[in-house]
């Protein structure tokens, strides 16, 4: 019988990963080539026409929308560097000699999710598991002592996870540390397959996918899980193939001897991985990515989870930006950090897309001279039809339309990092929630539902004014947003748990099922 510490046999965790293959992903190269052309074509012929002085309608709302679309080029075109730099990776055979100390910190979670993980690292071949508790937990420390992991509490509590993990790197001294967040269950090939990267000296970290197991439990986990999906997938695989991947907090293993050299995780920031691969990659050490599932974790399943997420690693990436343009990086890799941090300013493009209609329809002012705006659709869809397509294309299959529309309506909480990041408003790391709420959570989409209030309202006020083609245009693009916000907003205005019951039984790989029964 199983351990009461761990989950139950239904836990997502213990199911065969539903991942693209590397081939997969590789296999995509050659559509990938042909659309950039085209999408080089299309964008061509769309800021041509959209450059022409006579395009110029009101000065000021032109110039906006010329910002918002540089920075969406700006964006697309460090897209296609980066996915056709894909790498096939040559992997070394042979671990290095060398043990290894796995660390996996804790804070609040519950025992049922920390324990399948604490199991499960006590399976890795020629290491040490380290349960590091930050609050001091009895339960904790008897499942620690249950499956053979030591058990690490410090007595003071600065600098959160960064902290934690510094804590235990001083009182241990294995050649090779292996990362883990508590919700995420190691394969028990995990470290034959990242060791052996470390034969080349140069490599500092060796990072893998952080795939949500959970994606099944709701409309917020699916979606989530869609974005990370083409993270983890084709950009990832770009980003090693410009030297340039960074550490992502888990599902990693670091040489000792890097991380003492820049003195261990930076205690000042709430992406505190970020900022140490940008420190790592500044001393000249390099870093490796391998795209296979080898860990299996547990996403944001609810909407308030997501967002709460999403805050930290936006407020964190944006904070991260002066680092970025001060450090001594290569000119590609500080372009690839900057594209990545930079991402997270993308929610003031969706605010200027969602305004200009409604300008346009109480005002009668926009960014193009009225004669000329009929083009506008002409021009820019095909550009952005495509340009997604290209996105989609990239993702193997696993990057949809819910992933896109639930960024689209998350367009708030960029805005909210941003104004924190520039008013150097002090950053607070928080656990993402490990469980759906089970209940509807409409006040996490309230900024997504108040825009397409508005965004109706005035749609509706522009058809009673008039019907000339001007305003059709302007009321077909509001329409156009409301639709992608309340598809967005789905996720939170349904309940989690009764999708839940939906999901099909695990099917628990029988080795694992008995090696986990104690």
């Amino acid at each position: 019988m199983m351990e009461a510490t761990t989950r139950p046999k239904g836990d997502p965790r213990l199911e065969r990963p539903v991942w693209p293959s590397t081939d997969a992903f590789f296999g995509t190269r050659g559509r990938l080539r042909l659309l950039v052309v085209a999408d080089l074509v299309l964008t061509a012929w769309y800021f041509g026409w959209l450059l022409q002085p006579q395009r110029v309608g009101t000065p000021v709302l032109y110039g906006i929308l010329l910002l918002v679309e540089a920075f969406n080029l700006a964006q697309a075109g460090g897209f296609w560097w980066t996915v056709l730099a894909q790498r096939t990776r040559l992997r070394p055979v042979h671990r290095p000699p060398g043990h290894t100390d796995v660390f996996i910190p804790v804070y609040n979670e519950p025992v049922d999710v920390v324990g399948l993980t604490v199991a499960a690292a006590c399976r890795l071949p020629d290491a040490t598991v380290f349960l590091l508790d930050d609050k001091g937990r009895e339960d904790l420390e008897q499942l620690a002592y249950r499956w053979g992991a030591r058990y690490v509490h410090r007595p003071e509590h600065t600098g959160a996870k960064a902290g934690n993990i510094n804590y235990a790197l001083a009182r241990t001294d294995s050649r090779f540390v292996a990362v883990f967040d508590c919700d995420h269950v190691p394969d028990r090939r995990f470290l034959d397959a990242t060791l052996p990267s470390f034969a080349d000296e140069r490599i500092a970290f060796v990072q893998t996918p952080q795939y949500y197991a959970n994606s099944k439990y709701s409309a917020v986990a699916r979606a989530a899980w869609s974005q990370q999906a083409l993270f983890f997938g084709t950009i990832a695989q770009g980003k090693d193939g410009h030297g340039a991947m960074f550490c992502c907090g888990t599902n990693v293993v670091f040489r000792r001897r890097a991380l003492e050299q820049v003195g261990g995780f930076p205690e000042d920031s709430i992406t505190e991985d970020f900022q140490l691969s940008i420190q790592l990659h500044e001393r000249g050490w390099r870093s490796a990515y391998i795209p296979e599932v080898l860990a299996q974790g547990l996403g944001p399943e609810d909407a308030a989870s997501y967002a709460s997420q999403q805050l930290r690693w936006s407020r964190g990436c944006l904070s991260a930006l002066p680092a970025v343009l001060r450090s001594r990086l290569g000119l590609r890799k500080k372009l690839q950090y900057l594209l990545s941090a930079s991402y997270f300013l993308t929610g003031w493009t969706f605010v200027v897309y969602m305004m200009l209609p409604v300008i346009h329809i109480l005002t009668g002012l926009g960014p193009l001279d009225s004669a000329t705006a009929s083009g506008f659709l002409l021009h820019f869809a095909p550009y952005f039809a495509l340009s997604l397509l290209t996105v989609a294309t990239a993702g193997a299959g696993s990057y949809t339309f819910a992933a896109y529309a639930l960024a689209f309506s998350s367009f708030w909480i960029q805005i909210v990092s941003t104004m924190r990041a520039l008013l150097r408003r002090p950053g607070r790391f928080v656990v993402t929630s490990k469980a759906g709420a089970g209940s509807r959570q409409p006040r996490a989409v309230a900024p997504a539902l108040l825009a397409a209030a508005v965004l109706t309202g005035v749609a509706a006020y522009g058809l009673s004014r008039n019907l000339d083609p001007s305003m059709l245009n302007n009321v077909a693009f509001a329409s156009l947003h409301v639709c992608v916000l309340l598809a967005g907003s789905y996720g939170a205005l349904t309940r989690p748990d009764r999708e839940r019951e939906k999901a099909r039984e695990a099917e628990v790989p029988p080795n694992l099922a008995e090696e986990l029964a104690g």
